[in-house]
């Protein structure tokens, strides 16, 4: 399997990451008892900003979500930040030389945490699960519509079975899967939900041992972790939905660990605080419903792009260039694939302008859905409205929880909103992205339908050779800048502050996504 061509195949992470925190209420000091405050010789805070929206291994794809099913399962295979590949429960992946079966040799006497062992059986369960479409996570593990098969070879050894040729699907398949048991899990009757009913059993780093929604998550360590017992034995994930009441409660020690942005940094104690920024391969974005009367018209979407500075966008909410990067296509700068060679839609209300005179269209009037507990969102929605005012184009701005806004965009048909902010981490491969932008895609938000769009999706899958591959995903990128309905706005950097009596950060791993890559190498001084 080319290493090169893998990354952070999360087969459809991005209803997360479209979506801001959750709208819980931020939990109080009083609210959070003694077990659950940083300060612990044994524990380990982390502030999230959110309940998970699934706890669900087969279709959760939320940022918190992911971080909890990372701390309790394991994936076949892990993809690192520079897009090599990390067996975890696998010991060798080989793909045959018909390119139509993938085989995956699992590590020995590997335990579940409640110590019966990982088999076949388990991988062969998982993926039957996560191929049903009606799970809703399913859109990688199909080609050219129809399934990927996984079949048990012994109990050591497992074969999935491609329709068709794919290098979508080689390079994929086995990576970022996490494996659930079969013997907790096969009485489940629903696995859409976002809850199952059994207790969780994993063969990650740590067990969940309670869920006190709006508040917090605690976990213990898993002795019997494959990749050795964790260091730290207590872990906490405490719910703070407001940045402000997160960044005291870091300063005060309340917590170990948070996410800040650039402008926080200058407000920690250097002496008792550390930040590690690191790159996630992140658009954030500015989507376009096409399916509203405002914006089903081409030119209108166009004349929208035009009017806005995304410099000006950049600047407000990450400061200095040294936190961010700006995109011009679907996929992230320094994705392998990525091409500037699109329409990027320099600043110019002249042409804006003219595209909504050309279409008919004046007195112009949008919705603009935005997370309200987003700081970052919250300066650019009212950004965009400034900016679309010069331009005579009136934006209502409907800041609200982000969740439920993308529950609503996911409907079919909805049009509430016209434009809406969010974002997305899905990896190199840009397959990946079909999820978004394909039609009927899991997490096609944008409501776009493009037959042109979809064949060059369905081509750059199926082909094997990388430079074709590239001259394929070139044409796709420019085809989704021509229509207008995405302007990316940052690639931005995630900016972990923590507490220096937590060591071994760096040991630890930070990647996309789920903020470390192996919690169990985390220690307290």
């Amino acid at each position: 399997m080319k290493k090169r061509n893998q990354l952070l195949g999360l087969l459809g992470t991005t209803a997360l990451l479209l979506a801001a925190c959750g709208g819980q209420k931020a939990a109080t000091d009083e609210s959070v008892d003694k077990k659950s405050q940083t300060g612990a010789a044994d524990t380990f805070t982390y502030a999230i900003s959110g309940d998970p929206t699934s706890l669900n291994p087969i279709n959760t794809s939320d940022r918190w979500g992911l971080t909890v099913t990372n701390m309790i399962y394991s994936p076949l295979v892990r993809v690192e930040g520079d897009g090599t590949l990390k067996n975890e429960l696998a010991q060798d992946v080989k793909t045959s030389e018909d390119g139509l079966t993938v085989t995956v040799d699992l590590k020995p006497d590997i335990k579940w945490s409640d110590g019966q062992p990982l088999t076949a059986d388990d991988v062969v369960f998982t993926y039957e699960q996560k191929v049903k479409k009606e799970n809703g996570n399913a859109d990688s593990l199909w080609v050219a519509d129809k399934p990927i098969t996984v079949e048990k070879v012994d109990d050591d050894t497992v074969d999935f079975k491609l329709p068709s040729v794919s290098g979508a699907a080689v390079n994929n398949i086995a990576t970022e899967t996490y494996i659930i048991p079969k013997h907790i899990f096969e009485k489940e009757t629903d696995f859409s939900v976002n809850e199952l009913s059994a207790k969780p059993v994993g063969t990650g780093p740590y067990k969940l041992t309670e869920y006190k929604r709006g508040e917090y998550l605690r976990f213990e360590a898993n002795d019997s972790y494959y990749g050795g017992k964790p260091q730290i034995k207590n872990v906490t994930l405490r719910i703070i939905v407001s940045a402000d009441t997160t960044k005291v409660a870091l300063q005060k020690g309340e917590v170990d660990a948070s996410f800040v942005l650039p402008s926080d940094i200058a407000d920690l104690d250097a002496k008792t605080i550390t930040t590690y920024p690191y790159s996630e391969n992140r658009i954030g974005y500015l989507g376009l419903n096409t399916q509203t009367d405002n914006l089903k018209d081409v030119k209108v979407r166009q004349a929208v792009l035009y009017a806005l500075d995304k410099a000006e966008l950049d600047k407000a909410a990450y400061l200095d260039s040294q936190y961010y990067e700006e995109p011009v296509s679907i996929l992230p700068p320094a994705n392998p694939f990525a091409t500037k060679d699109v329409e990027a839609y320099q600043t110019d209300t002249n042409k804006a302008a003219a595209l909504l005179k050309e279409a008919g269209v004046s007195d112009l009037k949008l919705t603009l859905g935005f997370s309200s507990s987003d700081p970052a969102q919250t300066i650019q929605a009212t950004l965009i409205q400034q900016q679309l005012q010069k331009a005579g184009i009136t934006v209502d701005l409907q800041g609200g929880d982000g969740t439920a806004i993308f529950a609503e965009l996911k409907k079919a048909g909805s049009t509430k909103y016209d434009l809406f902010l969010g974002g997305y981490i899905m990896g190199n491969d840009p397959d990946l992205y079909s999820a978004l932008f394909k039609s009927g895609g899991s997490a096609n938000y944008f409501q776009y339908a493009s037959a042109t769009t979809d064949e060059l999706f369905e081509k750059g899958a199926a082909e094997l050779d990388e430079t074709k591959r590239k001259e394929i995903y070139n044409q796709l990128q420019g085809q989704i800048a021509e229509d207008a309905v995405i302007y990316p706005i940052v690639d931005n950097k995630k900016i972990l502050a923590v507490n220096n009596r937590i060591t071994d950060v760096e040991k630890a791993g930070l990647i996309p996504i789920y903020t470390f890559e192996d919690l169990s190498k985390l220690a307290i001084k």
